[in-house]
């Protein structure tokens, strides 16, 4: 989720004694060190069994990152880091919790919803920093001509457009009532469908896995059920056998919509059925994703009209 958690207060405490110490160059120096080591990566959070633990850490870690970006803010690692940071908190603590108060307390969902999607835009801000340190101007391009936008990205750069399309995606998704932002769209397709055509097995078919979700929506929108099982195939294939994301994307994107309960109800259960402990580096992931799955086979009833 957010990276090398250990180290945070340890080197953030290396930077107040740099600043204390010595002034603007020293504390530059610092920080660039300390930004060096949280953008490298890392699993500490991936790899943990307490998601409510990681829930309570993670605030922490975003605003150390953005004191840090004060200093360095054309730092690519650490802004892609911050971009994708933002982006899962959102996912699996904030927008979970809008899904689990839906049908009790219609009012306390609207405000984690509205919450999420302030989120999901504050990490797209970062990767939208990173992109532009690289492509000037590359916003204004994705939003005027997607198509063409993106035809100097190379391999390097596949991260970063994965984690602007998830930001900006998951936004969209979670604010279909806001036109200026659904307008956005082509954009979101456009840098997945790049970063897919340069690494397609970018994390295990995560790309593919993204790309469910938007091949999910209306076919007014571009949207289509067939390719989304397409990409739902190749996701499997690439190594999301292993991980319940795929099936939960094929589930609430195409099942639900069709209105097809014994496929939604296999999926699901199909995501519940996968070993967390097969795959320790992503355990966080998989329990977080598969309390989703019990939650939504809990509303199986309320999701699905009765047959007449």
């Amino acid at each position: 989720m957010v990276h090398k958690q250990r180290s945070v207060a340890l080197l953030f405490g290396l930077v107040i004694a740099a600043d204390a110490a010595a002034g603007c160059s020293l504390k530059t120096v610092a920080v660039k060190t300390v930004a060096n080591t949280l953008a490298a990566g890392g699993d500490t959070f991936t790899r943990d069994d307490d998601p409510e633990l990681v829930r309570d850490a993670v605030p922490f870690a975003l605003k150390t990152y953005e004191s840090l970006l004060e200093t360095v803010p054309k730092h690519a690692g650490l802004l892609l880091a911050t971009c994708s940071g933002f982006t899962q908190y959102a996912f699996a603590f904030v927008q979970a919790d809008a899904e689990t108060l839906e049908s009790g307390d219609y009012e306390a969902a609207e405000e984690r919803k509205a919450r999420a999607l302030k989120l999901y835009l504050r990490g797209r801000g970062y990767c939208i920093r990173a992109l532009e340190l690289k492509y000037k101007g590359m916003e204004r391009q994705l939003q005027v001509a997607p198509d063409s936008a993106l035809t100097k990205a190379t391999s390097a750069d596949v991260p970063l457009l994965y984690w602007t399309g998830a930001s900006w995606g998951a936004a969209i998704a979670i604010g279909l009532d806001r036109p200026a932002l659904v307008a956005d769209l082509p954009a979101v397709m456009a840098l997945m469908k790049r970063a897919l055509a340069l690494q397609e097995d970018y994390r295990a078919g995560a790309i593919h896995e993204a790309m469910i979700a938007l091949e999910g929506v209306p076919a007014a929108m571009g949207g289509s059920p067939e390719r989304a099982r397409a990409h739902f195939a190749r996701a499997v294939a690439l190594g999301g056998a292993g991980r319940p994301g795929p099936y939960l994307s094929l589930a609430t994107a195409v099942a639900l919509p069709a209105q097809d309960r014994a496929e939604f109800d296999r999926l699901l259960e199909q995501a519940l059925a996968i070993d967390p402990e097969k795959d320790p580096s992503n355990r966080l992931p998989t329990l977080i994703s598969q309390k989703r799955a019990r939650f939504l086979l809990s509303r199986i009833d309320e999701l699905f009209a009765p047959k007449n």
